[in-house]
């Protein structure tokens, strides 16, 4: 394997993946037959041909850090409870191993605050709200919004909204508000009836699907401005992913993803390497389905893919997974800054509070030490730049079970780039041309 490029193949012939700026190529036979030498002889020599084919240059990533960055994106921790008992619940039943509590409007409006005040004019910044549950602090909700909104317009910054909710409280009377402001609502779903049950009961031990499916449907009939999606949590108990996705987008979902439990309270809810195995042959199901219906012109609705397929065309290539400790940070109940949502009351994640901002000395740090450079096996991966090095707090809590994984639907997510290239270049039209030809 080389940390270099990545060769592989479709039934039109053979690509290269140059790692280093997440570039796709045809490769024809000639030159296809020289890579082949060149990675049997190693770095140097691929780095020769790179450079002989004007492939080369500066690397687009360094080894340097970024320190410092303004923030762009916080997700509200409104309240640190929850009305279900999902038995993977990194949050510990939405109270992050705290007593539980409901964040107070000094603590969102100085958080609004905080992530206006490092935006410019003409910037775009983003509010998440999460829990716990979060709708079960509904008025606090809609005061931020509405504050944020105002006050966002009158700075002249963008501001876009949204919410993660379990979908049990969700109701007709939210529609005015996220439908105003164009929210992003994303409900927690494990599949359709018993499939969600097992996994998603109420604290009783009743099943929740039913109050779901009864808060949701209307919304969905009539979303407006609103963006819906369903995020499956997959364990080993809800494998079956082709029908679950088959069911959620006949309930009318915009879009549907999938996330595998890696860090879990519940060990016997993680997933272990047969069931990632399992995972990659339903994920690459899906994936044929979306092609064909890609190919036929229609919309299939499978996140996970089309996300991959966006990403791929944009030719990004990035040191870190996501956004966390940097551009994205999370705010408790409290009002202490965090790496991310899901280090809420964490001491690893422990960035500062939105009072008196960002700890610099521990997120420059953290920015250093979390670099996908700073990462083994990272660094020697052909993929490190499309992961980033995996989810930082399922790396701190589990390691990386599912590099293997992440590599085998990278190179299907890469043939599938080629093949829709190939069968609907209108597809990516859009997007303008991102594929080269050697």
């Amino acid at each position: 394997m080389s940390a270099s490029v990545q060769r592989f193949e479709t039934a039109s012939g053979a690509h290269l993946l140059v790692v280093d700026g997440s570039r796709i190529y045809d490769l024809p036979a000639g030159l296809d037959a020289e890579l082949t030498s060149a990675i049997f002889a190693g770095d140097t020599a691929i780095d020769a041909l790179l450079a002989r084919y004007g492939l080369g240059g500066p690397p687009h990533i360094d080894a340097s850090p970024i320190s410092d960055p303004p923030l762009r994106s916080l997700s509200l921790a409104v309240t640190q409870t929850c009305n279900l008992a999902c038995g993977y619940c990194y949050a510990q039943g939405g109270s992050f191993g705290a007593p539980s509590k409901r964040m107070e409007w000094p603590v969102a409006r100085d958080a609004v605050l905080r992530l206006l005040d490092q935006a410019a004019p003409g910037d775009r910044v983003n509010i998440a709200f999460l829990g716990g549950e979060p709708l079960i602090n509904r008025p606090l909700i809609a005061q931020t919004t509405r504050f944020a909104a105002a006050e966002a317009e009158r700075r002249d910054v963008g501001v876009g909204f949204s919410i993660t909710t379990n979908g049990t409280l969700l109701g007709t009377e939210d529609r005015d508000l996220f439908d105003e402001h164009a929210f992003s609502v994303t409900v927690s779903l494990d599949g359709v009836g018993e499939a969600h049950d097992r996994q998603r009961p109420f604290r009783g031990g009743r099943g929740s699907f039913e109050r779901i499916l009864e808060r949701i449907t209307p919304l969905l009939e009539k979303p407006g401005r609103m963006q819906m999606s369903a995020r499956v949590t997959v364990t080993p108990l809800n494998l079956e992913l082709r029908r679950t996705l088959d069911e959620l987008i006949g309930l009318r979902f915009g879009m549907v993803g999938f996330s595998p439990m890696l860090s879990s309270p519940s060990s016997a809810l993680e997933m272990q390497r047969g069931d990632l195995e399992t995972l990659l042959h339903e994920l690459i199901d899906c994936g044929e389905r979306c092609e064909d219906r890609i190919a036929a012109g229609e919309h299939y609705p499978f996140a996970n893919l089309l996300d991959a397929l966006r990403e791929l065309h944009r030719g990004t290539h990035r040191p870190y997974p996501c956004g966390a400790g940097a551009g994205y940070m999370g705010v408790s109940a409290e009002g202490g800054l965090f790496a991310c949502h899901r280090f809420v009351e964490d001491d690893a994640g422990r960035m500062g509070t939105v009072t008196d901002g960002p700890d610099r000395g521990r997120r420059n740090a953290w920015l250093a030490d979390r670099h996908v450079h700073r990462q083994d096996p990272c660094r020697s991966c052909w993929a490190r730049y499309l992961c980033g090095g995996g989810c930082h707090h399922e790396v701190i809590y589990r390691g990386r079970p599912a590099c293997d994984l992440i590599r085998g639907w990278l190179t299907f997510c890469l043939q599938a780039y080629v093949r829709i290239s190939d069968r609907r270049p209108d597809f990516f039209a859009r997007m303008g041309s991102a594929r080269w030809i050697a």
